[in-house]
């Protein structure tokens, strides 16, 4: 399986250090300095075990990737082939911000066969289905991860905790596929935690159950994980937060499995102390973030489920400045 990986930051570096790591057939797309240090040294590893390079590590830019793909149709060619497919992706994850989706989606076209299956690794709620809409050729699942992560500098890729988990399934059983299997088996053998779910609507908003309230806790206290991993207004707004999307997710028809509240204070609590949200960090960096789809989503879909969220509700109002 020849696997493509588009985004290079804390999600996608990761994904392709472990399985670049375990001989898996991986590429990873970058850009700029990041990708030059990818190059010349692979990817660092700073994990809360020790520090890891991970090398070698194939990476390109997207323009330099779609040209080696045709090159490789064009040699197919002459070798008396009609296959156009030569080294094609099986898989492409997409690892980037939800305010970038859009302008990926050319590359994926341009990139892809038609058996290749997309699984969009994204903090947002609902990008499968809306990816699925820009790509109606190919099967596109939802997909979510456990991990956090962030470039520290070019080259390098700090993991702040243990959890390392990929969430991934399709919305209609009718296109389940051996693929999908075969993937699950080889993140495990990259030493990623697979879960190939039955319902990955419940499970994708599952995740977004804590990605959300952290984000939106973090931005409206200012603060790290080590001011949510102690009682205080900080971990009781936290908790609510996450009440408030089970509550959400009760008027979507949508059931949790789990204590979710319990179930996200373990994910909390297994964080670095000093670990913060990528939206966080975009914010005080002056970048664009995810704000809308995180935060004001959330109200937006209360409003479409006739449900009042009011702890989001007035953590939205605080924050309106910062959605730009």
């Amino acid at each position: 399986m020849k696997y493509c990986v588009i985004g290079a930051g804390g999600t996608g570096g990761c994904i392709a250090a472990y399985m670049a790591r375990a001989g898996k057939d991986v590429t990873v797309i970058a850009r700029g300095e990041h990708l030059e240090q990818i190059r010349k040294q692979g990817i660092r590893l700073e994990t809360v075990k020790g520090t890891e390079m991970v090398s070698p590590i194939t990476a390109y830019e997207m323009r330099e990737y779609t040209n080696r793909l045709a090159q490789k149709s064009v040699d197919a060619s002459s070798e008396v082939s009609t296959e156009k497919s030569a080294g094609r992706p099986d898989v492409i994850f997409v690892c980037v911000k939800g305010y970038s989706l859009e302008d990926v989606v050319p590359f994926i076209k341009e990139a892809s066969k038609k058996e290749t299956i997309v699984i969009p690794i994204l903090n947002l709620y609902g990008i499968g289905a809306k990816l699925q809409k820009m790509l109606p050729e190919l099967l596109v699942t939802d997909g979510c991860i456990y991990i956090a992560a962030q470039i520290r500098e070019p080259g390098t890729i700090r993991m702040n905790g243990t959890i390392f988990r990929i969430v991934y399934g399709v919305r209609d059983s009718d296109e389940l596929r051996r693929e999908l299997f075969l993937v699950a088996e080889d993140l495990r053998q990259s030493g990623i935690e697979a879960v190939l779910s039955e319902n990955i609507r419940r499970d994708a908003l599952q995740k977004f159950s804590y990605v959300s309230p952290m984000a939106a806790a973090g931005l409206y206290f200012h603060a790290n994980a080590d001011r949510f991993q102690v009682t205080g207004d900080e971990r009781d707004t936290f908790a609510a937060l996450v009440k408030e999307i089970d509550k959400l997710a009760e008027a979507m028809g949508i059931s949790f499995q789990v204590d979710i509240v319990r179930n996200n204070m373990a994910i909390l609590d297994a964080l670095s102390p000093e670990a913060s949200t990528s939206m966080q960090r975009d914010i005080a960096a002056g970048k664009p973030s995810e704000i809308d789809g995180l935060i004001f989503e959330v109200v937006r879909m209360a409003d479409r489920y006739g449900v009042e969220l009011p702890v989001y509700q007035k953590i939205a109002k605080e924050l309106e400045s910062y959605n730009v």
